[in-house]
């Protein structure tokens, strides 16, 4: 009878090592010592070393790109194109003819000039001799009222005809200025004919064709633009600058643009100018405009009106000590610990909240009040409470929200991966490497009892 219970006994002893042996091993036991003993489960966390580096304060702005140096092509005399050479699209050098107008018209405008510049000074030439004539009567007859042999009625009319042909040659040598001027305007609108480049550029824009009319502008009526160039290698973006952050923005300043057309490529940028006058955008948020020149790589082109983002850099702090801005958080200073609250410089008692980071000592979390700095889009700077190479509590943001003093926690990098038993250690070894059988055999029984 006793060896039948020693049997039994011995079988129960096997059964309830192989169960434990399974709880341990499938996590079972795991998840029911979590379940009674709740302060028992690590809140699971990312953990980083705190490390030294610059930091870059930027103002992110959208804007568009423009060229720097654009014009719009018009014509400065009324005719009809005769030749456009260059299509939209191509590239120009400085002096290259891009319109030509009919100049028929304009030519007989500079002949017909160029003649009445003839006429006027063969009118001015009668005109001398009419005053030289009148000089000399008027000569002769002072001569004769002197002797008495004329009267002072035929003198009067000698003064009088001498003044008259002074005036007509008076006139007819100002005939001769308008003409000359004439005939400057005829050649400047005959000049005006052949438009060239002012600069060398692209055409971006062509408004005409040949046969078309063209007319000068007025003052309520514009001109005709035929075209429209622009030197793609100059670009400017013009930034909208929210005017909560306008303060720090100067000339002068680097910046990183980016661009929706080209996906992460970045381009550089210098600040050129900010101007001084407030706007209104259509949803009628105000802006100061910047102008950003892009430093545009040889052998590219960007088009005109493309959407950029720039990132400009109006503080850079170098070799500080930084930390994710998500690791810093408010605390009650009521809540913290009273050795903390006594004995940090960092902490203000006159605060309703102070700034903390957690760190982890002996594998629980460890409140670090802080003093901290500027901030970039992702980090922020720590004036005094933090060293270099402290392991600090970075995420997930959820867990530290409600992180606390003292708290359980666990770095997750060495938490097992899915499928992986808890507390199993990673092989160094590759999976396929061949294993001694034998040892297998001999170590599983005794995992199995222990």
């Amino acid at each position: 009878m006793w060896k039948w219970f020693l049997g039994v006994f011995i079988v129960m002893i096997g059964l309830c090592g192989g169960g434990a042996y399974w709880m341990y091993s499938s996590g079972t036991f795991e998840e029911l010592r979590n379940q009674l003993m709740p302060g028992a489960k690590p809140v699971i966390v990312r953990i980083e070393k705190v490390g030294k580096g610059d930091l870059i304060r930027t103002v992110s702005a959208p804007g568009l790109t423009e060229p720097k140096t654009k014009v719009a092509i018009s014509a400065q005399v009324s005719a009809r194109i005769i030749a456009i050479p260059f299509q939209e699209g191509q590239d120009v050098k400085e002096g290259d003819v891009l319109v030509r107008l009919d100049a028929r018209d304009l030519a007989a405008n500079l002949d017909s000039a160029k003649a009445q510049l003839k006429s006027e000074q063969a009118r001015l030439e009668g005109a001398e001799a009419s005053l030289t004539s009148a000089e000399a009567e008027l000569v002769r007859r002072r001569n004769l009222y002197e002797t008495k042999d004329i009267s002072k009625a035929e003198l009067d009319i000698a003064e009088e005809q001498y003044l008259r042909a002074e005036s007509s040659k008076n006139m007819a040598m100002f005939s001769i200025e308008i003409a000359k001027a004439n005939i400057q305007r005829a050649e400047k609108d005959l000049d005006n004919a052949v438009i060239k480049a002012p600069f060398a550029g692209t055409i971006v824009k062509r408004n005409a064709e040949v046969g078309e009319l063209v007319v000068v502008g007025t003052l309520n009526n514009p001109g005709s633009v035929i075209m429209e160039m622009a030197d793609l290698a100059t670009m400017l973006i013009k930034a909208k600058v929210d005017e909560a952050n306008v303060a720090p923005v100067l000339p002068g300043q680097n910046a990183k643009v980016f661009f929706n057309a080209y996906d992460e490529e970045k381009f550089d940028a210098t600040v050129e100018r900010v101007r001084l006058q407030r706007q209104m955008d259509k949803d009628g948020t105000s802006y100061f405009e910047t102008e950003l020149l892009v430093h545009v790589p040889p052998g590219r082109r960007l088009m005109w009106g493309l959407t950029a983002n720039c990132d400009i850099e109006v503080e850079r702090i170098r070799d500080t000590v930084k930390v994710p801005s998500q690791a810093i958080l408010d605390r009650a200073v009521d809540e913290l610990p009273t050795e903390i609250r006594e004995g940090s410089p960092q902490v203000d008692k006159s605060k309703k909240f102070a700034r903390v980071v957690y760190a982890i000592k002996n594998g629980k979390a460890s409140t670090i009040p802080v003093s901290i700095g500027p901030s970039d889009l992702t980090h922020t700077v720590i004036l005094a409470g933090l060293e270099s190479e402290t392991e600090i509590v970075t995420g997930p943001f959820k867990q530290l929200v409600g992180l606390k003093e003292g708290q359980t926690i666990a770095d997750e990098a060495k938490q097992p991966k899915p499928g992986e038993k808890p507390g199993a250690k990673s092989a160094d070894k590759p999976a396929d490497a061949p294993a001694d059988a034998k040892t297998a055999d001999a170590k599983a029984p005794a995992s199995g009892t222990g």
